[in-house]
């Protein structure tokens, strides 16, 4: 049986590769003590260089996990409550913008039902990956970009995905502890799991240890096209996907901070997500704050997913009965999965160095690790 669905896995990983224009793409299998690892395409389309176990990835949004369970470690230790207003901790941050800190909890900026707008398409935002790809942003322009447009729903209304929910978890981990969000992950994350090849990338960083795919933008904006004009709506509209490949390692990444500047290995990511899934990271009443959902099905980008705090979960129905439980993550020139049933004996993590086209790939893994079709 695990021959053949590690067979299985090798032919979508192909397929990928083959039709779907991914550079390269590797996935690490754990099920039945056993672990195997597969690989398809390159980490250098200039030199070729194969894919191989133990390369250093960014998992983007992924990391919303580790800020999750940072928060919730805090929680744990008497010093924050997830029910905390906002204003708390950051009296006056979010008010500029027309938010009121007193009715967003920190639970609410963790599940994205803040209210907040959808932060990834600020314009300026874009703009600066188009036009300035080096620069470094700061905290307090995080923070300000969070609020940089107005509110999208009251407080609780709906799920509306939101990085600036997470810039303000980072702020207030930093403000809690005194210390910097990086070193607060390093401490009740990182280090308690023994996550060695494991990160918060430097907002400075213009690099990744070796070894390390290059990553590549799979299609740019349509010729003419003004990043400002982008909306949650047309984005996808606006992409060429038959320009060649786009060479984005360099890409600087403070951007993503507390949303998703973590930095780690497939190996590295399959452990943290079984400790978060079973229980082993956190006390049971924070364990069971993680994985409390939002109301409603079809909140993230899969079908039958629901969004906790700073995870997804499939609802029983859609998976056939089963609990399967992961995280994942987009940025410019990476694709991170990472699902797991709960009791975490059955495992996955998949990377490619682009974005994908579809959810072909996702949706396929899915169906050949846990027997189940997402239609």
């Amino acid at each position: 049986m695990a021959n053949n669905l590690h067979e299985e896995v090798r032919q979508i990983l192909d397929s990928a590769v083959a039709e779907d224009g991914v550079p390269g793409i590797v996935a690490e299998v754990h099920d039945a003590g056993e672990t195997w690892f597969g690989t398809a395409g390159v980490a250098d389309l200039a030199t070729g260089r194969r894919r191989a176990p133990g390369e250093h990835i960014h998992v983007g949004s992924s990391g919303k996990a580790f800020t999750a369970a940072t928060v919730l470690a805090l929680a744990a230790e008497g010093r924050l409550s997830p029910e905390d207003p906002v204003s708390t901790w950051l009296p006056g941050v979010v008010e500029a913008g027309g938010y009121d800190g007193g009715k967003i909890t920190i639970r609410q900026l963790l599940n994205h039902t803040g209210g907040l707008f959808l932060t990834g398409l600020a314009p300026e935002l874009q703009q600066s990956m188009v036009t300035d790809p080096a620069r470094v942003w700061t905290t307090s322009e995080l923070l300000k970009l969070a609020v940089s447009q107005p509110p999208v729903g009251e407080p609780g209304e709906r799920f509306v995905y939101a990085n600036g929910g997470y810039y303000l978890a980072g702020a207030i981990i930093e403000r809690v502890t005194g210390n910097s969000y990086a070193a607060e992950v390093e401490r009740t994350v990182i280090r308690p799991l023994g996550l060695t090849r494991t990160y918060v990338r430097p907002a400075d960083a213009t690099g990744y240890p070796h070894p390390h795919p290059m990553a590549y933008v799979a299609g740019a904006l349509k010729d003419g096209v003004d990043p400002a004009t982008l909306t949650a709506e047309n984005w996808a509209s606006m992409i060429d996907h038959d320009k060649p490949p786009i060479d984005v390692t360099a890409l600087n990444t403070s951007w993503g901070w507390a949303a998703g500047g973590v930095v780690s290995t497939t190996g590295d990511l399959s452990r943290f997500l079984k400790a978060i899934a079973t229980g082993d990271l956190l006390p049971p009443a924070q364990h069971r704050e993680m994985w409390t959902m939002v109301a409603g099905d079809g909140v993230v980008w899969l079908p039958h997913a629901r969004y906790g705090l700073g995870v997804i979960e499939f609802d029983r129905a859609g998976m056939a009965g089963l609990t399967v439980r992961g995280v994942s993550g987009t940025l410019p020139g990476s694709f991170t999965l990472a699902l797991t049933t709960g009791d975490g004996g059955r495992r996955v993590v998949i990377h490619a160095n682009t974005e994908p086209k579809t959810m072909d790939i996702p949706i396929r893994i899915i169906k050949a690790m846990y027997g189940v079709s997402l239609g």
